[in-house]
């Protein structure tokens, strides 16, 4: 069987990708470049946004990284920690709920388990911002205002991550089940030998999808750490730094900040995706 080469077609096919990957980072580019000038070079400039990277970048980033008290709120290093926390916290909480519920609806016959599946998965229609208000009192009343628990708990559960397991498991073959069974594998057993390898792809996807998610909450810390600014996390410290600057936002510093926040998920993207990647061409599985 032979392949038609078509080189003009290829060379258009790899133009347009390239196209469109300069589109997507252009304004990652733009914020870079203007983290790395000075505040005179951007009013110099007169709306004009300068192309090439100034001589500043580590004068601004570091003024970014532990300088940022001098605006009025906490440095970027502490903002980062507290994200990535609360990130990892949300994501790892996430999946070890959703597939512990997902195996239970799945493997376990009790009564009415379709009836809670449904109950679960009704609650993709009640988002944090419409709960908000309840969710606030029942934090408040347990004492766990301005604390760590109060601002990951609230926000572990997940029916998207329980539903997706839930559709994986059914998949399994039930044969697996019934030879863990004759061969003496207890559920736990069966969970941990057999469910989770399974899983790992899922799980990997998933973690990728909580963790930006965790990452990119902005309403619900800003409720429940508004008084303890050691709480705060990147995404309030950018609102904050745009506010407490002045009438003309130093650009540079803000800029800076930006792209602070987005290291570590691209960071765990790059990194999750390899595994995510040979999860999908694994051929023993």
């Amino acid at each position: 069987m032979m392949v038609e080469r078509r080189p003009l077609l290829t060379f258009i096919t790899h133009a347009l990708l390239i196209l469109g990957i300069l589109i997507m980072a252009l304004p990652l580019y733009v914020a870079f470049v203007t983290s790395t000038q000075s505040m005179e070079a951007i009013n110099s400039a007169k709306g004009v946004i300068p192309m090439l990277p100034g001589g500043h970048m580590i004068e601004n980033y570091k003024i970014a990284l532990t300088g940022s008290t001098h605006f009025g709120v906490p440095p970027a290093l502490l903002l980062l920690w507290n994200s990535f926390l609360m990130a990892m916290a949300i994501a790892v909480g996430k999946i070890v709920l959703a597939i512990i519920s997902a195996y239970a609806v799945v493997y376990f016959n009790f009564r009415f388990r379709m009836v809670f599946f449904w109950l679960i998965f009704l609650t993709l229609m009640l988002p944090v911002e419409i709960r908000i208000v309840p969710t606030y009192n029942i934090v408040v009343n347990l004492g766990m205002l301005n604390t760590f628990s109060g601002l990951t708990l609230p926000l572990i559960a997940s029916a998207t991550a329980t539903f997706m397991f839930r559709q994986f498991f059914m998949t399994i073959p039930r044969q697996y089940a019934e030879a863990a069974s004759i061969d003496g594998a207890g559920p736990i057993r069966f969970f941990i030998d057999v469910v989770l390898p399974l899983s790992k792809t899922n799980i990997v996807a998933l973690f990728i999808v909580m963790f930006i998610y965790g990452w990119n909450q902005f309403l619900w810390p800003l409720i429940i750490t508004s008084s303890d600014p050691a709480l705060h996390t990147i995404v309030m410290g950018l609102m904050q730094v745009s506010d407490t600057l002045g009438n003309i936002p130093n650009w540079n510093y803000i800029m800076a900040e930006v792209i602070l926040a987005t290291i570590i998920p691209v960071a765990i993207i790059i990194i999750m995706q390899r595994w995510f990647v040979k999860g999908l061409i694994e051929t023993d599985k």
